[in-house]
């Protein structure tokens, strides 16, 4: 299925996901400490029973079981080597599913690594794509239809498995994030932040899962809804967990009750639903017959209607400033840059970068919406050091950073590692920095200040200035 294809699915109805895998395994039988992956592969007939009871409930689009089956995970059982046959034998499981069924798609399953990035951890981001890049090559191979990046609470690492997907095929990618009860994932990013960063990187939908039942979902459904015109995925729990009387984690909610409440999340804009901990086909099957007597355009127009219409979106990875052309100026704050900065210039030599973190801090009390960081100066890695200053600022500061260097390879090394959606200082018509700086805001998702300039150099009249805008 290529991208095209996958948003048409989207013309006549809402799409219906699979339900909870894990605590129907549980339930069947799948003792604690296992590996889940391990486990299916030793009772496949367990597996093909669940997905094929998905499927006639009216599933539309089925989730491998290849959820933990990445390199780091499967360590943790000394699976790693049988990565690629693992993940081979998971997907032909759900494709026997889709074939007896005679419906279906199968969306290749990712999810987080259980170590955190660094600086939080000491896994590094491009490792961290390599080990995404790794098991999709084999999903891709194995024959998805699509991707379902998954239970994220890191949006850095939703990136990062996003970036992968995208530099080894161009297969639809789902994306879907837990929130807390505050409405921020546990690394403190809100859903219109996830949304403005994920949807310019390329998403082809986006949305919530896991964590809560429907109703406490449909706050975070309906402020991503405001921002995007993807199709939004909500996959929520049987409600809150709870401990039952032997101490076992329970899901009270029963189907009626969910469905009932899912109408929250259609009102609030999702358009691709499904159930996460705690349901089962029975949850499925009923979702799926009350959704047959719903007027699925009603659903969209009402969605339309609560769109900010004509609003611009720059992201740190906690917070997301929006302006719109009619808006007043605001302020970019350019004190992070070592010309004429005798000091900054002497503290940058020695890796020191207690001004860069003073002058983030100063600026945003302030009033800086948006912070300019350039790193340019002799006797330095600029690449490098520009790196750390953009790490650092984004630790000291929430505010959206603008990337400024004179260089396309410091700039891009920039925007690959920065875990929201950054401003570009700048982008001219300059045969070089337009031919090689455009492709690269447009894989990265960041917006640019555009220079009116070309190579015949500053423009001689207004008619020329414009001339090279449109452009």
């Amino acid at each position: 299925m290529n991208k095209h294809e996958f948003r048409q699915l989207f013309n006549e109805k809402i799409l219906i996901l699979d339900g909870a895998t894990g605590t129907n395994l549980m339930n069947a039988g799948m003792p604690l400490g296992v590996c889940p992956e391990k486990y299916i592969l030793e009772h496949k007939k367990v597996m093909l029973e669940l997905q094929t009871s998905y499927l006639n409930a009216g599933t539309d689009i089925l989730y491998a079981p290849t959820f933990t089956c990445n390199r780091l995970k499967l360590r943790e059982y000394g699976l790693e080597t049988d990565l690629y046959q693992m993940n081979m034998d998971l997907v032909a499981l759900s494709k026997q599913a889709v074939a007896e069924c005679g419906h279906g798609y199968v969306a290749g399953d990712l999810t987080m690594t259980g170590e955190m990035l660094y600086p939080m951890g000491k896994l590094q981001f491009e490792e961290l794509v390599d080990i995404y890049k790794e098991q999709i090559k084999v999903l891709v191979e194995a024959g998805c239809d699509l991707l379902v990046v998954e239970t994220m609470m890191s949006l850095a690492e939703t990136r990062a498995a996003v970036i992968a997907a995208n530099e080894i095929c161009d297969l639809p990618i789902m994306a879907s994030l837990t929130f807390n009860e505050d409405g921020r994932t546990l690394y403190g990013t809100d859903p219109v932040t996830a949304v403005n960063v994920l949807q310019n990187l390329g998403v082809d939908a986006i949305g919530v899962n896991c964590s809560t039942g429907p109703e406490q979902m449909a706050a975070v459904v309906e402020a991503m809804a405001k921002v995007t015109d993807l199709p939004i995925i909500a996959k929520p729990n049987a409600g809150l967990p709870s401990l039952d009387e032997n101490g076992k984690t329970v899901y009270l909610m029963k189907p009626d009750e969910f469905v009932e409440e899912s109408e929250l999340l259609l009102q609030a804009g999702a358009t691709i639903l499904g159930g996460c901990c705690g349901t089962n086909p029975e949850f499925i099957a009923k979702l799926t017959h009350s959704l047959r007597e719903k007027d699925f355009h009603q659903y969209l127009t009402a969605r339309l209607e609560k769109q900010e219409k004509k609003m611009r979106y720059l992201s740190s990875e906690r917070k997301t400033w929006k302006f719109g052309l009619d808006d007043q100026f605001f302020i970019v704050g350019e004190r992070i840059n070592p010309t004429g900065k005798k000091k900054l210039q002497a503290q940058l030599r020695e890796g020191n970068f207690e001004m860069v973190r003073d002058f983030a801090e100063q600026q945003e009390q302030c009033g800086a919406k948006v912070l300019d960081v350039n790193m340019g100066m002799s006797g330095i890695d600029e690449k490098a050091t520009l790196l750390k200053a953009v790490e650092e600022v984004t630790m000291a500061s929430s505010l959206p950073i603008s990337i400024d260097s004179s260089y396309v390879e410091v700039i891009e090394a920039a925007l690959r590692r920065y875990p929201g959606r950054a401003l570009i200082n700048s982008i001219s018509y300059e045969q070089y920095k337009f031919q090689n700086l455009l492709p690269i805001a447009r894989k990265y998702g960041a917006m640019f200040i555009l220079l009116p300039l070309s190579d015949e150099g500053l423009p001689k009249d207004m008619e020329e200035k414009i001339s090279i805008i449109e452009k």
